[in-house]
């Protein structure tokens, strides 16, 4: 399903085709804004669709994290102020599974990703004000990953992301992208 999709910051490197996506980074891309480092930065890679209004999206990743920072997953975005990433990040000599929500300043949340980090899914549902992030090692149970206030919008961008602050190279492959209605399931379904 990335037929739709364009990209913000395409990479040199990058083909789609057959509903897979393959990307490899540039070097020193990233998303983030002000806390702690001061910075921003407004240059890693994604490739995302139009979504108007509320929305389920899900993606598989496929990628061998190694160098500090390396990351990918799914991200939605509003403008360049509003917006949130999620998946596998390389910090401190292990791959985390973490999220960055983004209004104005960026915040940064990590924890412990129980299996094995080169294939993984993220899903996100946003609908009402509110951000529901899950993530599976198995594409089929979907713990709860984070749930928090988002803006509400007309218009959202959804779609890959993967950046390498610190390096180019990480290969990435992205498949199994889906766009739908909001899943509407209870917090604790995790199906």
């Amino acid at each position: 399903m990335f037929g739709a999709c364009r990209w913000l910051n395409e990479p040199k490197e990058w083909q789609a085709s057959g509903g897979r996506l393959t990307v490899t980074t540039d070097e020193a891309t990233d998303f983030w804004r002000q806390t702690l480092y001061g910075f921003t930065r407004d240059t890693g890679h994604f490739y995302g669709q139009k979504v108007d209004g509320g929305f389920s999206a899900q993606l598989c990743i496929r990628a061998k994290f190694t160098h500090q920072y390396d990351q990918a997953g799914l991200m939605i975005r509003i403008d360049e102020s509003r917006w949130v990433k999620a998946g596998i990040e390389f910090c401190d000599g292990r791959p985390c599974l973490g999220s960055v929500l983004t209004e104005g300043a960026s915040d940064w949340a990590t924890g412990a990703f129980t299996g094995d980090p080169s294939q993984f899914w993220i899903r996100a549902t946003v609908s009402q004000g509110v951000l529901r992030l899950q993530a599976s090692a198995d594409g089929k149970t979907w713990p709860l990953l984070r749930l928090c206030p988002f803006p509400v919008a007309n218009r959202y961008s959804v779609g890959a992301m993967c950046c390498t602050p610190q390096r180019a190279g990480l290969r990435v492959e992205f498949g199994d992208f889906a766009v739908s209605a909001p899943l509407g399931k209870d917090l604790h379904d995790l199906t």
